[in-house]
């Protein structure tokens, strides 16, 4: 059976659709502010690999989607943060935002910055960007420096090794793909024994 090799194919074949930008737009909105939401790498990467040439216009649509959503994301914790305290809590994130202020306190723009480029939940900051009121200008510049560094980055990597690399990743997809389920069932052991 070539469960995770149909996968790819399938999320390959989506990535060439007309319509597969405006997913990716709302995708990148909603995910700098809804918990819990995955990341716009996940449609980036395959529709920059199935079309390289379009690659920096999808890095620049999941940016500016990004940014947008990290405003809404400021805007809740400034003002609706009552309201998403609970959801934090439940979803567990509640320990990730305790440090994510503690950060805020220490660093302000810089914290934002990393948050843009790292794997930790963007969300995250930018509801403790809005709690803080950490001055929108200066969250704004790191949200953009941070978001597009990380989007660019995976966009233009793909677009330039992606095609060379692509047979051998098909080769090894279900290998790769078992691994990881493997990998997260025994992080996720560990973590509750």
């Amino acid at each position: 059976m070539q469960l995770f090799e149909s996968i790819y194919n399938a999320v390959i074949r989506f990535s060439r659709r007309n319509d597969a930008p405006y997913y990716l737009s709302l995708l990148s909105f909603v995910e700098s502010f809804i918990l819990p939401f995955p990341p716009p790498d996940v449609m980036l990467a395959p529709m920059s690999l199935a079309q390289p040439a379009r690659a920096l216009r999808f890095a620049t649509l999941t940016l500016v989607f990004s940014v947008l959503g990290g405003l809404v994301g400021y805007l809740i914790g400034a003002f609706l943060f009552d309201l998403a305290e609970p959801l934090i809590a439940e979803w567990g994130y509640q320990s990730r935002f305790r440090t994510v202020t503690g950060w805020f306190g220490q660093w302000g723009f810089w914290a934002v910055l990393v948050a843009g480029f790292s794997p930790v939940p963007y969300k995250i900051f930018t509801i403790a960007a809005g709690v803080l009121n950490l001055a929108i200008i200066p969250f704004l510049l790191a949200s953009i420096l941070g978001r597009g560094a990380r989007f660019f980055l995976v966009a233009w990597c793909l677009a330039r090794f992606g095609p060379a690399i692509e047979s051998r990743l098909v080769r090894y997809i279900e290998i790769i793909g078992w691994a990881i389920v493997v990998a997260l069932l025994l992080a996720i052991a560990v973590y509750y024994v």
